[in-house]
């Protein structure tokens, strides 16, 4: 599986194309502000998509939604259920930080800790990380060679908690519990920023170095 970066808007943000290479079967993941370029990358390379995923539901992940499914409106919309407060207040959200963003499609699939999505014969694991927001996943591919992480942890730093629904303690437990727990080697894609490792970010930084996923408490 290959995974392409779209970021745009004035958060930076990172949206990702997952791509099953073998089926040519596609995945987006927090579509943004850069939607309408996603799509037209599916449109071209004729890629069959096959689910919009999830992280968590800030405005900055979610809206795009509405522009891929303006092209693909049978496309599965996947959240974890409690996300979906959050999500259902997109405009209000939008409205907090002086933008205006419409109400976005209804979700139609739940995401749960321990699930295993299928992406063309591809999979994604699913593991529950709140702290930043309420229902926030991370989606591991299943050899755990990358992680699409949102805005758990970041090269450098790690995701705000000073959101509504965000905890401090609750996120550096599901980094622990979650992240560290993945090998060194495991390429991090987050919300913003550049990819990194969990080996980088252990090393390195502020907030976890020289923790384990068993000593960091």
């Amino acid at each position: 599986m290959i995974v392409r970066t779209f970021t745009g808007g004035g958060f930076g943000q990172n949206a990702y194309l997952t791509v099953c290479e073998p089926t040519r079967a596609a995945a987006v993941v927090d579509p943004g502000a850069d939607a309408p370029r996603m799509v037209d990358a599916i449109l071209a390379e004729k890629l069959d998509l096959s689910a919009i995923f999830l992280t968590h539901a800030h405005i900055d992940h979610v809206e795009g939604v509405a522009d891929v499914r303006a092209h693909f409106p049978d496309v599965p919309i996947w959240i974890h259920p409690d996300a979906m407060l959050m999500y259902r207040r997109a405009p209000q959200q939008a409205a907090m930080f002086g933008v205006r963003v419409a109400a976005q499609p209804e979700p139609t699939h739940e995401l749960a800790h321990g699930q295993r999505l299928d992406v063309g014969g591809c999979t994604l694991d699913v593991r529950s990380a709140p702290g930043h927001a309420p229902g926030h996943v991370i989606l591991v591919a299943t050899d755990r060679s990358f992680a699409l992480v949102g805005d758990v942890v970041f090269h450098g730093s790690i995701g705000r908690t000073d959101l509504p629904g965000g905890d401090f303690t609750t996120l550096m437990k599901s980094i622990r519990d979650q992240v560290l727990t993945l090998p060194d080697t495991t390429v991090l894609y987050s919300g913003h920023g550049p990819p990194t490792t969990v080996g980088e970010e252990r090393a390195t930084n502020p907030y976890l170095m020289g923790h384990t996923g068993s000593q960091f408490a």
